[in-house]
C-alpha cells in the first residue's frame, strides 16, 4: 500500500513538472498581452491619429467608431515575453534553451511580415504584393532559422520531390502565406480571427502534446495565450482591432507551429494538420477563386462577400435584435465561425489519425462550407434538394427568399 502512495507521489510530481512551463507559457503570454492591450487603449489619444482605423466607409467595414489597428503589437509583446520570463521560473535547462532559442528565432523570421502590416495599419500604404513578399521572406527566413520546411504532404507523388530543398521551400512559403492571409481575410468581425487561431492552435498543440513534442506545444500555448489577451479586449465591443500586423503575425505563428508539427512527429499526418486549418485555408482558396475567375476583379480587393460576412448580413442582422447594444450583432458572427472550427477541430483530433479519414474530414468541410455559402448568397436552399443544387452547379427554381 505504501508504495502504490509512493508510486501516484511520484507521477503526481512528474505531471506537475511536466505541465508547470506549459501552463506557465500560456499564463505569461497572456497577461503581457493582456497588459500591452490595456496600455494600448489608454494612450491611443497620443497614437490615435496614426492607428485609428478612419476607413469606417471601407466596402467591407461594418464598425461605424474609429478603433485603433494596433493590437498586433500586444500579441508580439506576449510572445517575446515567453522565452524572456521562463527562466525565472525554473524551466528545465535542456528545455529551457530550445523553448527559448527557438521562440526568440521565430518572432525574428516573423519581423517581416509583422512590420509589413504594422506600417499598413499606421500609413496604409504598403500595398498588397509588398506584404505578400513580406510573408514569404518571413517563411523562408523560418525555413533556414528553425528547419519549418515540409517534408511531406502525405500525397504519394509529390512526398519524393519534397526531398529536394527548393521544392520544400518554395510549397513551406506557399503554404504560410496562404494561412498568414487567411487569418487577415477573417479579420472583420469582432472575435472571429483571433478565435480562428485559438482553436486551430488548441487543437494542434494537444496533438503535439499527445506526441511527446512539448517544444510545439509551448509554441501552441504562446501564440493562445497572446491571442487571447488580445481578445479579451476585442470581444465582444471591438475595443481593440489586431490590424494586418496581427493578423500576418499570428497567422504566421499558427502556420509555422502546423508545419513544425509535421516537422517533428511522423506519426500525424498532415492531412490531419489541413482538416483543423481547414476553414481558413478554404476561404482564402474560395475568395481567390470567387474573385479572380467568377468576378474577373483584383485577388487583393475587399469586399464584403466572405461567408462571415454574408452570415453577418443574412443572419445576424435579421436574427439577432439587441437594439441596446450594437455590437451584439457583430459579436454573433463568431459564435458560428468558432462553433463550426470547433466541431471540425474536434472530429479532426478524434478520428482524423489516419490519411484517408483526414482527406475526408477536409472534403467534407469542403462541400458544407460551399453549401452554406450558396444558401447565404440565394437566401433559400430552393425548391430543389439535389445536391447539385444545393452547391450552385445548376441553377434553382425562383422561389421566395426566407
Amino acid at each position: 500500500m505504501a508504495m502504490k502512495e509512493t508510486f501516484y507521489g511520484l507521477e503526481s510530481m512528474f505531471l506537475s513538472a511536466l505541465l508547470f512551463p506549459l501552463v506557465e507559457t500560456f499564463v505569461v503570454a497572456l497577461l503581457v498581452s493582456l497588459v500591452i492591450c490595456m496600455l494600448n487603449i489608454l494612450t491611443e489619444r497620443w497614437h490615435g491619429k496614426f492607428s485609428f482605423d478612419i476607413d469606417v466607409n471601407g466596402v467591407q467595414k461594418v464598425h461605424k467608431t474609429l478603433v485603433s489597428r494596433t493590437g498586433g503589437v500586444a500579441m508580439v509583446a506576449g510572445v517575446l515575453a515567453v522565452p524572456s520570463c521562463g527562466s525565472l521560473f525554473g524551466y528545465p535547462p535542456a528545455q529551457q534553451i530550445e523553448t527559448n532559442t527557438r521562440i526568440l528565432l521565430l518572432l525574428l523570421a516573423a519581423m517581416p511580415a509583422f512590420l509589413a502590416g504594422i506600417i499598413e495599419d499606421l500609413t496604409k500604404q504598403v500595398s498588397v504584393r509588398v506584404r505578400l513578399c513580406a510573408i514569404l521572406t518571413s517563411a523562408v527566413l523560418a525555413a533556414f532559422l528553425v528547419e519549418a520546411h515540409l517534408p511531406r504532404l502525405d500525397i504519394w507523388a509529390l512526398d519524393g520531390v519534397l526531398h529536394w530543398l527548393p521544392i520544400s521551400l518554395g510549397i513551406t512559403a506557399f503554404a504560410v502565406a496562404g494561412v498568414s492571409n487567411a487569418i487577415n481575410i477573417v479579420d472583420g468581425f469582432h472575435g472571429v480571427a483571433g478565435g480562428t487561431v485559438v482553436v486551430i492552435l488548441a487543437g494542434t498543440g494537444f496533438l503535439a502534446w499527445q506526441g511527446g513534442d512539448i517544444l510545439v506545444t509551448q509554441l501552441a500555448l504562446a501564440g493562445m495565450g497572446a491571442t487571447i489577451g488580445f481578445l479579451l479586449f476585442n470581444y465582444p465591443t471591438g475595443r481593440l482591432f489586431m490590424g494586418d500586423g496581427g493578423a500576418y503575425f499570428i497567422g504566421f505563428w499558427a502556420a509555422e507551429v502546423a508545419v513544425l508539427t509535421i516537422v517533428r512527429n511522423p506519426g500525424i499526418n498532415a492531412w490531419q494538420i489541413l482538416a483543423i486549418y481547414a476553414y481558413p485555408v478554404i476561404e482564402v482558396l474560395f475568395s481567390i477563386y470567387r474573385r479572380k475567375f467568377l468576378r474577373s476583379a483584383l485577388v487583393g480587393a475587399p469586399d464584403r462577400l466572405h461567408l462571415h460576412s454574408l452570415f453577418y448580413r443574412r443572419v445576424a442582422c435579421n436574427r439577432i435584435r439587441i437594439a441596446r447594444y450594437a455590437w451584439g450583432r457583430n459579436a454573433g458572427v463568431a459564435c458560428f465561425v468558432t462553433a463550426w472550427l470547433g466541431a471540425a477541430t474536434i472530429t479532426a483530433v478524434l478520428v482524423g489519425d489516419t490519411v484517408p479519414a483526414a482527406v475526408a474530414l477536409v472534403l467534407a468541410q469542403m462541400v458544407i462550407y460551399v453549401a452554406v455559402y450558396m444558401r447565404l448568397v440565394r437566401g433559400h436552399w430552393g425548391r430543389c434538394r439535389h445536391p447539385a443544387v444545393i452547391l450552385g452547379l445548376r441553377p434553382q427554381p425562383r422561389s421566395r427568399a426566407i
